[in-house]
């Protein structure tokens, strides 16, 4: 598999935090630890793939997370007037909401032809306030016995009676990544993508349909946040209507670190994966140390200060050469 210099840098870096961690914390390095961190973070991942695919097409969703809670609300009743559902008809439900909020988003910002942070900023309000104001902030815990029970796919109890478990979201967030990686690498949509985010004005230009283009990613971003929503509870096994309420900046967080261009035209499944695992190894070490929380947060703004200034650097250079500039053309000029 191929590195780009982004991900290279962030497997290094990773590498260190894991070898300094396993020094400074004899329970970083368990089974227990490091199952726990793939089951914390699997919804993360799934929100992370779907979010990577905008980046790519050149937008921005920070709605995501909030649809999630949209989705989990609404699924409760369609599940009731279904009686009861199973885990095929939870994907459909679930999957199929989720596109809907995904194509608002898309509908709205290319018909006022307003920049995709700006719609998804009004719609996170205005599906938040909707769910509050409907659900009126109470918990659900009366659900279907399929939505609730445990299923891992892995099991193992330590000599010491310790359990170490991976729950059915890990399971589902591998396929979630799986066609991420399909789509975006291996079909017709998944390079018109690339080039609407790169160059949008060329891309129509070349024929790419702006309007499918749009579509496509934020319904896959839907899609993924409707599934990650469905699996969130099951890990929790109740529906809080607030519960996934700012989440959104870290998984965006994570995907930036992980090499995605906020302009566009740039991004790898393996990067995403990179950057969610930084994300997620930072938080873990802090906690095993003691340090506060607040620290995280400082650690994942300077990162993310790094790497959107060192992604634009590339990008000039890019623009120089488009134009038929060379950067080695910038020279002081005598006096």
């Amino acid at each position: 598999m191929r590195l780009n210099s982004i991900e290279s840098r962030l497997l290094v870096v990773l590498v260190l935090m894991i070898f300094g961690l396993s020094l400074a914390s004899d329970q970083f390095l368990t089974l227990g630890n490091l199952t726990s961190l793939l089951n914390n973070n699997a919804v993360n991942l799934i929100w992370a793939v779907g979010l990577l695919v905008v980046l790519i097409a050149g937008g921005i969703d920070i709605s995501f997370a909030v649809a999630a809670s949209v989705v989990q609300y609404v699924a409760v009743f369609c599940f009731q007037a279904l009686g009861g559902g199973n885990w095929l008809i939870g994907f459909i439900v679930c999957g199929g909401l989720g596109i809907v909020l995904g194509l608002v988003n898309a509908v709205l910002i290319h018909g006022f032809r307003i920049i995709s942070i700006v719609i998804t900023i009004a719609t996170f309000n205005a599906y938040f306030g909707l769910l509050m104001f409907f659900s009126k902030g109470r918990f659900i815990y009366n659900l279907p016995d399929w939505w609730t029970d445990r299923i891992f796919i892995f099991e193992h109890q330590s000599a010491t009676g310790t359990w170490s478990e991976l729950n059915l979201a890990v399971a589902v967030m591998v396929v979630c990544v799986a066609a991420t990686a399909f789509l975006i690498r291996h079909t017709n949509i998944g390079r018109q993508l690339y080039a609407f985010g790169d160059n949008p004005e060329g891309a129509r230009r070349a024929g790419v349909n702006i309007t499918v283009m749009q579509c496509v990613a934020f319904g896959w971003m839907g899609l993924m946040a409707g599934i990650a929503g469905l699996m969130q509870v099951n890990i929790v096994k109740e529906v809080v209507p607030n519960a996934l309420y700012g989440r959104e900046l870290d998984v965006l967080a994570a995907v930036v670190l992980g090499g995605a261009r906020l302009g566009g035209g740039r991004g790898t499944v393996l990067g995403c994966i990179l950057g969610v695992m930084f994300v997620a190894i930072t938080q873990n070490g802090l906690n095993l140390l003691g340090v506060s929380p607040f620290a995280f947060q400082m650690i994942i703004g300077a990162a993310i200060l790094i790497a959107i200034s060192s992604s634009n650097v590339p990008v000039e250079l890019k623009r120089f050469r488009w134009r038929g500039i060379s950067p080695g053309s910038f020279r002081r000029a005598d006096p």
